[in-house]
């Protein structure tokens, strides 16, 4: 009896954990990848838990740097484009006022997803809580959205001055401009305010385990075990008319703009006009072809492949719009020197 009683002492002492064993921000419960064939235990979720990119220690710290100049170099990037343009008198047009508002949109848009992972790996935890995680997809999808509808009307500030150069101040007007502007927030706040509602309906089962370094809303989709037919039709309809609206005016615009272009006697006018484009269009290449390659399918097919597309759109595209739209542009790179020297340098 003594014997067996011995026995089942260490055999319970040997599955405690070891003092130097490191344990796991993240329960292991909870990180199954998906939900059982069998019946689903819906549970009131108060929180998410965010596995990152990678998932392994070795590669989070590799990415905690990166993510971390990035984000640096992000917000340094679109104040020095926003302080340049607001200093310098010169740059008070329609096309600089609308290249203020995207960095704007620009800082917003990292500061949603990548100061809480940079926050969750010093503190070595996962979780986010549920209204966090919906202030995360409300947040990302006014910021994403708004950043098309800038990127249109740029577009279409661009078809003005090549196309109509001596009505562009009287088509351009301040009024206009701010008009533009205001109706775009409030067209990305209302569609985001949608889908957010929609989300919140939604029933959550066992998992809670969102397999991105954010609280991206097709991942969240996933883990629900409700019927998200209702979700994954607006996200087409509504959704859809919401991309392609400003896309469509992009692609509208610039078919103008070569049309136009084309016309040109003189090799020289024509490089000097696409010269004023193609920054822009660059922008809009990396942005665009991120985003059709993932929310333009059903919920249910996201992977991780797509995972990595959404770094392009979220932490990539606001890093490059500084360098893209300031290193192909004189004015702009002289207005941000000026800034340095009299702010810095010589203040």
């Amino acid at each position: 009896m003594e014997v067996l009683l011995s026995r089942k002492e260490a055999s319970a002492c040997s599955q405690l954990p070891s003092p130097t064993q490191k344990t796991h921000s993240v329960p292991p419960h909870i990180l199954s990848s998906g939900h059982t064939s069998g019946t689903h235990e819906s549970t009131d979720v108060t929180e998410f838990f965010l596995l990152g990119l990678s998932g392994q220690s070795e590669q989070e710290d590799v990415l905690f740097g990166l993510f971390l100049w990035m984000y640096l170099v992000t917000i340094t990037g679109n104040s020095l484009i926003v302080l340049a343009i607001s200093c310098d008198r010169h740059l008070h047009t329609p096309m600089y006022f609308f290249l203020a508002n995207l960095s704007c949109v620009d800082i917003c848009f990292s500061s949603v997803t990548v100061p809480k992972m940079l926050a969750n790996h010093v503190l070595e935890s996962k979780s986010i809580s549920y209204a966090g995680c919906m202030a995360q997809i409300y947040f990302f999808i006014t910021f994403i959205n708004m950043d098309g509808f800038l990127l249109s009307v740029m577009a279409y500030d661009r078809h003005v001055a090549v196309c109509r150069p001596l009505h562009y101040s009287m088509i351009m007007r301040p009024k206009l401009c701010v008009l533009l502007v205001a109706v775009s927030w409030v067209i990305t706040n209302l569609h985001a305010l949608l889908h957010t509602l929609l989300m919140v309906r939604l029933t959550f089962c066992s998992s809670n385990v969102v397999r991105h370094f954010f609280c991206d809303p097709y991942p969240v989709l996933k883990l629900s075990c409700s019927d998200t037919s209702v979700n994954d039709l607006v996200v087409f309809t509504v959704g859809g008319l919401i991309f392609l609206t400003p896309f469509t005016c992009i692609a509208v615009s610039y078919a103008y703009i070569f049309s136009d272009v084309l016309r040109l006697p003189s090799a020289r006018g024509i490089r000097k006009a696409l010269s004023t484009c193609g920054s822009h269009l660059t922008v809009v290449s990396l942005f665009y072809g991120a985003i059709l390659g993932v929310y333009m399918r059903p919920s249910s097919s996201y992977s991780m492949q797509d995972t990595v597309a959404t770094v392009i759109f979220t932490v990539v595209t606001p890093l490059v719009n500084p360098f893209i739209y300031s290193l192909r542009n004189r004015d702009m790179k002289g207005a941000i020197r000026k800034l340095i020297i009299q702010r810095l340098v010589l203040p």
